[in-house]
């Protein structure tokens, strides 16, 4: 088969590698499409990469082709996105349900091979089915929708209360498609690009600030926050859920933060005079493997209260292309929303 593979730092080459065979529990899917994750970038243009050479990919969506000896819940012609994730399935964690703190886990894409190819092999129950009215370029959405779901449920959370969100990329935008499942009160929206915030008007955000303003603060007239969910993983970001949240509200960290940060005194100051709860907040999995984030998901793309439309993709790429895609986010600015790659062109 085809497959992208990483040879080296910045060394994206598409090129000819064996098809894989399922064992006795797993699947063969064709994969259809690939969505680039932010995790991705540094794998691809910088150096961490966990090993060489090595095909990324994990936020996918396919059709399966070929079902080992045991599997009895999935058969060939089924729709199915990928679930990434490999616990070992018998440590604590794992016992417990907390699948994404296992003490020995693998990743498709990361840690073994991944779909920027043709082809991709996943146990049995890393393969979620999804009906003809779900698109596969909407399947290969699944994974960054869990996350943000899991964000909120990583919280206390309750309806009508009032929710910022920090940072408004795909992260973001699903975020705050479930706030408003979920029944969040007053949503704000805080990012830095009048674009994005425009867009996230239109899927639901009751109030819009640019946080690039200087005075931004002071258009909330001392207004504070029950619920701050963090989705860029920005150093100032970060920072700012600590000014913004209540008195006893919440915090939750799902962006993954790519430099070292300080906290001045006065700043961290805020998690004792406030006495807010901060967690973070990994991956997307809970009891019963992988859990109910990816049941909700699939339920909530079908009922359209998920919206995915093209104002959230920048480009499909072919397979044989993949290489310029990391190329462009060597531009700061320049990719506007997900790139999907298409391992069928």
């Amino acid at each position: 088969m085809k497959a992208g593979v990483l040879n080296a730092r910045e060394k994206l080459i598409y090129e000819d590698v064996e098809t894989p065979v399922p064992g006795l529990g797993d699947v063969l899917i064709k994969v259809k499409y690939t969505g680039i994750c932010g995790s991705d970038i540094p794998r691809v243009n910088g150096d961490a990469a966990h090993s060489y050479p090595i095909i990324l990919g994990h936020e996918f969506s396919g059709e399966v082709v070929e079902v080992g000896k045991n599997v009895k819940s999935l058969a060939v012609g089924d729709r199915v996105a990928g679930a990434p994730l490999l616990p070992c399935m018998v440590c604590e964690y794992c016992s417990n349900g907390d699948y994404a703190l296992c003490e020995a886990y693998s990743f498709i894409g990361s840690r073994r091979s991944g779909s920027f190819a043709e082809y991709v092999v996943v146990p049995e129950k890393n393969a979620i089915r999804f009906d003809s009215s779900i698109s596969f370029e909407q399947g290969a959405f699944f994974e960054p929708i869990t996350v943000a779901l899991h964000g909120i449920r990583r919280l206390d959370f309750q309806s009508g209360r009032s929710v910022a969100i920090l940072g408004i990329g795909n992260i973001g935008f699903f975020t705050l498609q479930w706030l408003k499942i979920l029944g969040a009160g007053h949503v704000t929206v805080f990012d830095i690009s009048e674009e994005r915030l425009e867009l996230a008007k239109r899927f639901g955000a009751d109030e819009c600030i640019n946080s690039s303003d200087p005075s931004f603060l002071e258009q909330l007239d001392g207004r504070r926050y029950d619920y701050v969910l963090e989705t860029a993983g920005n150093t100032t970001t970060i920072k700012l859920t600590f000014e913004l949240v209540k008195k006893k509200g919440s915090v939750c960290l799902i962006g993954t933060p790519t430099k070292e940060l300080a906290f001045s005194v006065h700043e961290w100051e805020h998690l004792n005079r406030k006495e807010f709860f901060l967690t973070g907040s990994w991956m997307s999995y809970s009891q019963d493997f992988p859990g109910e984030e990816w049941i909700e998901t699939a339920k909530y793309i079908r009922s359209g209260d998920i919206k995915i439309d093209e104002s959230l993709l920048f480009k499909k790429i072919p397979l044989s292309e993949i290489a310029s895609a990391f190329e462009m986010f060597k531009t700061p600015g320049m990719v506007k929303g997900k790139i999907l790659i298409d391992s069928e062109k």
